[in-house]
């Protein structure tokens, strides 16, 4: 019963991250790629002090007593924001969220091969081949369309 709600919750949370993806962009378009990044900074820290505050519950380890290399994670949100940010306008919402999603797909893919970060080891099989040639293929045609595009709005006239 739990495993359904969670793909459910994970589906949603796709959905926010691509709606999220086209505003940041937009807003960073308009007010610069920083600024854009920082409001949503700041609006997720101050949302996740008040979550933290009232309902998270008492834990085994605090961010001081975790081995440091696990506070990285923090950093590689600020990497995926910038580029979001900077690539959604440019390149649009569809192909910069199959780039992304991609990049999470082989980076997941090579973790649970070699067993990096402390992950149960999970080797390649032929379904995560082919679900990555199908990324591939993804952004390749994404690619092409938006090329297609810009030949077809540099053509037109004024």
């Amino acid at each position: 019963m739990v495993l359904p709600l969670i793909f459910i919750l994970l589906l949603v949370g796709g959905a926010v991250l691509a709606a999220q993806s086209s505003i940041n962009g937009r807003l960073g378009a308009k007010t610069g790629i920083i600024e854009s990044a920082w409001l949503t900074f700041i609006m997720g820290a101050v949302l996740t002090f008040l979550l933290m505050f009232f309902f998270e519950p008492v834990q085994q380890a605090t961010l001081f007593s975790v081995p440091k290399w696990q506070l990285t994670g923090a950093l590689f949100g600020v990497v995926y924001m910038l580029a979001i940010v900077f690539a959604v306008p440019r390149v649009g919402t569809a192909a910069a969220t199959v780039a992304v999603i991609s990049g999470q797909l082989v980076m997941s893919l090579l973790i649970d091969h070699f067993g990096w970060l402390n992950n149960a080891q999970l080797p390649l099989g032929a379904s995560r081949y082919i679900a990555m040639a199908l990324l591939l293929g993804a952004i390749v045609l994404l690619y092409l369309s938006h090329q297609r595009r810009n030949r077809r709005m540099a053509a037109q006239p004024g």
